[in-house]
């Protein structure tokens, strides 16, 4: 029984885990990410397709990145199968 009562939990908890989102909040957007939140799913080569005004960082994984903010920087965040997963402001 505390078996079955573990792995219930165990379920539960896993359900509540925290989603990241693809895109910023309205509110937080502050480099115009949302602008280009079609982007995210599609190749990284989809970023050489398109005019982007302004600071601009491509972040791949294992990348070694700063951590200075700037909020009117676009970073697009590429996954392990070159795909846009996220973009951030900062």
């Amino acid at each position: 029984m505390k078996r079955i009562l573990l792995v219930l939990v165990l379920g539960a908890c896993a359900e509540l885990a925290p989603q990241l989102p693809a895109t910023p909040e309205v509110q937080d957007d502050t480099c115009n990410a949302n602008t280009y939140a079609d982007l995210v799913g599609r190749g990284a080569t989809a970023l050489e397709r398109v005019l982007i005004l302004g600071q601009v960082r491509v972040i791949r994984p294992d990348d070694a990145v700063t951590m200075d903010f700037r909020p009117e920087r676009i970073n697009f965040m590429i996954d392990d199968e070159n795909a846009i997963s996220r973009i951030t402001c900062g």
